[in-house]
């Protein structure tokens, strides 16, 4: 019986609703950044659970070509994990923001470009275990350089390398960012498409 209730649903079937409702929620912390809440919700058998998550205001990512086989990646220093990493620019939508402004924004800050032609390829929730955080990846081509202005207290190396070579990087583990690692294949796959449009 346990094997049949956990099959994937098909063929027709309706999907089971394993819907939570919120009984009661409190902030734990409320940063610049981030707001952690822990809510007791009702399961949809009737029992109770808690769940500890983080609000989050969305981000956008952007994989910018300087030509068809050439990418812009910022190296930066992520204190977290104390390690520097390659990754491609991005940065978090300010309050009243579109994403494409946001997108704009972030290259002109970070890498100091920008670009005539924006292509939005995907949304992704990079935790959806623990958050509500959403990242719009965006193709960004017809660069022009122009003078970057990065945040207080962001220092970064803005770096050109191959698409070919940053693949590599992935399959070697010297690139590991997820969400880096992402929009580099939503890229290549982009360009082999041959889509332009």
């Amino acid at each position: 019986m346990t094997g049949e209730r956990n099959r994937p649903q098909g063929g027709g079937r309706k999907p089971t609703d394993f819907t939570e409702r919120k009984l009661r929620s409190r902030t734990v912390y409320h940063g610049r950044l981030l707001h952690v809440l822990e809510d007791d919700v009702r399961l949809a058998d009737g029992r109770t659970a808690r769940r500890e998550y983080v609000r989050h205001p969305g981000a956008v990512m952007i994989v910018p070509f300087l030509d068809s086989g050439t990418v812009v990646l910022v190296r930066q220093y992520r204190y977290p994990l104390a390690r520097h990493f390659y990754e491609i620019p991005a940065g978090k939508i300010d309050r009243g923001e579109r994403p494409l402004q946001t997108a704009r924004r972030e290259l002109r800050e970070e890498c100091g470009y920008t670009a005539r032609k924006w292509r939005h390829l995907t949304t992704i929730h990079p935790c959806i275990g623990y958050s509500d955080e959403r990242i719009e990846l965006y193709l960004a081509r017809g660069l022009a350089h122009v003078s970057n202005a990065p945040d207080d207290g962001e220092l970064l190396e803005v770096v050109t390398v191959k698409l070919a070579a940053a693949l590599r990087w992935v399959r070697q583990g010297r690139i590991t960012d997820e969400k880096t690692v992402i929009g580099l294949l939503w890229a290549d796959r982009f360009l082999r498409s041959k889509d332009e449009g």
